[in-house]
């Protein structure tokens, strides 16, 4: 019997089913990259607004909220084409009294945002995608009071 009717289906077939398959790769790299984003981000986030909560003065809360966020988006390895931090802690060091008061606690709360950069990706048809976390954290009754 012969086959002559086949030959060369395989060639097709690898030239119809490459470029779905390239297209599969590039979009599982880009829902990888920004789902692993949005874990570090989340997790920022929530470091910063702790780190915050359990400081003694309003300035040094937002600082340290800073700092905190941008050292674990650094321990990650995530590589953010820019990143924001924004810390919200003027209504929680608004009053002096340390212990517990009327109405709700107040709060920290933290906004990071990372850009991410897609440059890298020609078959998509944008260069860059954000993701945003807020993570708000009550705060530490028992974190003391400033030396005065």
């Amino acid at each position: 019997m012969d086959s002559t009717g086949e030959r060369g289906s395989a060639s097709v077939e690898v030239a119809i089913l490459l470029p779905a398959f390239i297209l599969l790769m590039v979009v599982a790299s880009f829902v990888g990259r920004v789902t692993i984003a949005q874990n570090a981000v989340d997790l920022a986030a929530h470091d910063a607004a702790r780190a915050a909560s359990i400081e003694r003065e309003g300035d040094t809360a937002a600082s340290v909220a800073v700092d905190t966020a941008n050292d674990t988006l650094d321990e990650l390895g995530v590589l953010c084409a820019s990143r924001t931090v924004t810390p919200d802690v003027a209504d929680a060091f608004a009053n002096d009294d340390f212990g517990p008061q009327e109405g709700a606690p107040p709060v920290v709360a933290v906004t990071v945002t990372c850009t991410l950069s897609f440059a890298a990706f020609p078959l998509l048809d944008f260069d860059t995608a954000s993701v945003t976390s807020t993570y708000t954290s009550p705060l530490d009754w028992y974190r003391g009071r400033s030396p005065s």
